[in-house]
């Protein structure tokens, strides 16, 4: 077993361990045990709990970012990057919403994720074309997790099987995110923005979902 097997393995036991009992009560020794790994190899490539939720954050991106050849505008390409991530989730759906609603309990948790999630929406940005450099880039990206954020809350939601709910509400919070003109914009046009105009954009309200800011953005 490769590194990348043992990964999913794992990956997999924990979700359906978190889907059945919750993330509380979830632990490494008992999604390594479930899928037959032995416990040295997964304490070496699983020091801490959260480390699994960070490989799926990473599966998530990296399906994400193949390069498939596909051409289109930023906003066509943040859609179709955006929802090969929710592939990837859709794949361990029972345990992510277990994730998801064991959060409001773990600040630490909720923080970490966040995190992650503010780095994940940066490789999508800067992937679609978008310049995320200098303040106006920084404001780009955390518009970008307020879309992300108001799709997995509709993706939480969605019991379609075609995930037709969340393709809506992520069209939904591209579509303003569009209307605000240079948050879309491509790296050549947007560089010439004054930094001036980016701080119009202030961060009182998240201009891309309408909604008052939080602490962290919602995971993954």
């Amino acid at each position: 077993m490769d590194n990348d097997q043992f990964d999913d393995a794992l990956l997999r036991s924990a979700m359906e361990r978190a889907a059945i009992y919750g993330w509380r009560r979830l632990t490494v020794v008992d999604a390594a045990r479930d899928a037959g790994i032995p416990l040295d190899d997964a304490r070496r490539r699983f020091p801490l709990k959260p480390c699994i939720l960070l490989k799926l954050g990473r599966l998530a991106d990296e399906s994400a970012l193949v390069d498939d050849g596909s051409t289109g505008t930023p906003r066509e390409k943040l859609f179709d990057l955006l929802m090969r991530r929710f592939d990837v989730l859709q794949q361990y759906r029972a345990g992510v919403r277990a994730v998801l609603r064991a959060l409001p309990f773990d600040p630490a948790l909720a923080l970490l994720l966040g995190g992650a999630t503010l780095e994940s929406m940066r490789w999508m940005a800067s992937a679609a074309g978008l310049d995320i450099s200098g303040v106006a880039g920084a404001l780009r990206v955390k518009g970008l997790v307020g879309v992300w954020t108001y799709a997995l809350r509709a993706w939480d939601r969605d019991d379609s099987e075609d995930l037709s709910h969340t393709m809506a509400a992520l069209d939904q919070a591209l579509d303003r995110a569009a209307r605000l003109g240079n948050l879309l914009e491509r790296r050549s046009a947007s560089r010439a923005a004054a930094p001036e105009e980016a701080m119009a954009h202030s961060t009182d309200i998240d201009p891309l979902v309408d909604l008052p800011l939080e602490p962290s953005p919602d995971p993954f």
